[in-house]
């Protein structure tokens, strides 16, 4: 089992900029793919950003303004959102899952396993 805790929501102005941690344990991790999605009210969920070891992926509606990383070495997956704007609001949501990144995790969101959320606000 993998456990997935978020932290770093808040709330900040537009242009503004937050960064969200998820921290991992239980079981290693020998091939992974990590991943952040948000859901808003009202809204389906949005894959935002993925990586493995290979690359990382982002969705067009944060490419230039998030960015993905992790520190291997304590189990923990970011993301440094910038120029934040109101409509970046939603709850955000880490995953992994032990399979390197593909459609069907990136597109289709099977994750096997997701964090609790961290909530972002941003107003204008």
């Amino acid at each position: 089992q993998v456990q997935l805790v978020e932290s770093g929501g808040g709330s900040v102005q537009a242009g503004g900029s937050l960064k969200l941690s998820c921290q991992r344990s239980g079981r290693y991790l020998n091939r992974f793919c990590l991943g952040w999605f948000r859901q808003a009210p009202g809204k389906e969920r949005e894959g935002v950003a993925h990586l493995d070891d290979y690359e990382s992926f982002y969705a067009d509606s944060v490419k230039g303004r998030f960015t993905i990383s992790q520190d291997h070495a304590r189990h923990t997956l970011y993301l440094q959102m910038d120029n934040l704007k109101p409509e970046d609001t939603a709850m955000y949501y880490c995953a992994a899952d032990e399979e390197y990144c593909s459609d069907r995790l990136v597109i289709e969101g099977k994750y096997h396993y997701w964090g609790q959320g961290t909530q972002v606000t941003v107003s204008s």
